[in-house]
């Protein structure tokens, strides 16, 4: 095998991190991607020759890359999504695939609850106008005490934030394919049906992965079901969101506004969300916390070692 590894993280590119030197200690030799930003599909071709491990970032890694790594045998991520990676292709390939589960989740949930205090009180609006020197206010805020925020999936992320919700005095109603029978975190608290949940939500946040079908989770009729008003927190997937019908939603009112976190390319190049006056736009913060990045790094390195040690077994008698 190989002693090559890739690492694409763009934290770590840009500042590095002393996880690093558990490899090189292990004795592995670090590749590292372009510093700061991630790299395409031409990059990682010629990036991933010779290594046998990457630790990704959220950079696609499609077919084409895949079939080019021939010496590749374990992908790490350095966060809980994998759906920026081709599975199928690497379970053809013999490619192993872990990821670090929950290890962002308490940055994630923690930004969700800024960008829903962001949202209610216009605060991205008022800074601005501030700064342009303008003694302006905003239209008057809203207050979370005693609204009712709905979570579209309960896992690791989705429970932090009902917790944090519950604290604000808030009642949180979740939809979860499979809920957990023991979350409970206090009687402002209940499992719903999805649509249940998008009636009642005056503030929506999702949690979830994207759809078995690719399909927009949240599409003109879902939005259509929400209430005036609702806010919306995307701080998960895009694909999770139909942008044609929320930019439609959000040029009405339908939707009082929108914060997200995640975009189809990374920087965006439709800009038509980012730019909206309704939206609050941030460039993948999620897990961007010291805390989140060292639990994530950690994770991913012990995983990634973990992971080629086994493929270095000898296959068993």
């Amino acid at each position: 095998m190989t002693r090559q590894i890739l690492v694409t993280p763009r934290s770590v590119t840009r500042h590095g991190h002393p996880s690093l030197e558990r490899l090189r200690h292990a004795g592995w030799h670090i590749v590292l991607g372009p510093a700061g930003r991630q790299p395409d599909e031409d990059e990682l071709i010629t990036l991933l020759s010779g290594c046998a491990g990457y630790l990704a970032g959220v950079e696609p890694v499609t077919r084409r890359v895949l079939e080019a790594a021939r010496g590749l045998r374990v992908i790490s991520r350095n966060g809980t999504g994998v759906d920026a990676i081709d599975l199928p292709a690497a379970a053809r390939l013999g490619i192993t695939v872990v990821r670090a589960e929950g290890a962002n989740a308490r940055g994630v949930a923690e930004l969700t609850l800024a960008q829903m205090l962001a949202l209610a009180r216009h605060l991205a609006a008022a800074d601005a106008t501030l700064k342009a020197g303008r003694w302006s206010r905003p239209p008057a805020g809203i207050e979370l005490d005693g609204r009712t925020l709905g979570i579209i999936g309960c896992g690791r992320v989705g429970r932090i934030v009902a917790r944090l919700a519950l604290a604000f005095g808030m009642n949180v109603l979740a939809f979860d394919p499979a809920p957990p029978s023991d979350f409970a975190p206090g009687p402002g608290f209940r499992f719903a049906g999805f649509d249940d949940v998008l009636a009642a939500a005056d503030c929506l946040s999702l949690h979830c992965p994207p759809t078995a079908d690719g399909r927009p989770l949240l599409d003109a009729g879902a939005i259509a079901r929400l209430k005036p008003g609702t806010l919306l927190i995307n701080a998960a997937r895009h694909d999770l969101v139909d942008p044609e019908a929320v930019l439609d939603a959000l040029d009405r009112g339908h939707l009082a506004g929108l914060a997200i976190d995640v975009f189809d390319t990374e920087p965006p190049t439709d800009r038509r969300l980012a730019d909206h006056p309704r939206v609050l736009a941030t460039p993948h913060l999620g897990g961007y916390t010291r805390e989140s990045i060292d639990r994530a790094m950690e994770t991913a390195v012990d995983n990634l070692l973990a992971a080629l040690a086994a493929a270095d077994d000898p296959p068993r008698a």
